[in-house]
């Protein structure tokens, strides 16, 4: 078998980032949970967030008391964005683990692609140490054994 044989009986497989591929075919809903994910889950929002709460703690226990201490509104609101975090984090979990076992597959399928083109290389190999065999038993054959019968 020539190279241009081998090159053809081989498909050519392209080289593609499997995260760029999948990012395409994300959803609106999926993309907003990941977008969430990695918002709340930063040192940015941490901080925004103790500013907010520090600022609302300052103007209603000194100027405008809107709500007026022990600040039972805000606590609201801590409480319903605690639920939603914890929806949004479930979410972004649960895509994770889709990624995870996708990530999964494709690292088999490329372990499987592989161990076929090593299968297909170690048969080449084989072969040619065939000929290589054959090659020095004609060379003996003829006389013409090299010196030291490499």
């Amino acid at each position: 078998m020539d190279d241009t044989t081998l090159r053809e009986a081989r498909p050519h497989r392209p080289l593609t980032n499997w995260h760029d591929s999948t990012r395409a075919g994300l959803s609106p809903g999926q993309r907003a949970a990941d977008v969430l994910r990695n918002g709340m889950g930063s040192w940015l929002f941490v901080a925004v967030f103790i500013v907010f709460m520090a600022i609302w703690a300052i103007l209603n226990a000194t100027a405008a008391a809107w709500d007026p201490y022990p600040f039972i509104l805000l606590n609201l609101f801590l409480s319903m964005l605690a639920g939603l975090q914890g929806a949004i984090l479930l979410i972004a979990a649960k895509r994770q683990d889709a990624v995870a076992a996708a990530l999964a597959q494709h690292d088999f399928e490329t372990n499987l692609a592989a161990k076929t083109e090593i299968e297909e290389l170690m048969a080449i190999n084989r072969a040619q140490l065939e000929v290589l065999k054959e090659l020095r038993a004609l060379a003996a054959q003829a006389g013409d054994e090299p010196p030291g019968g490499a």
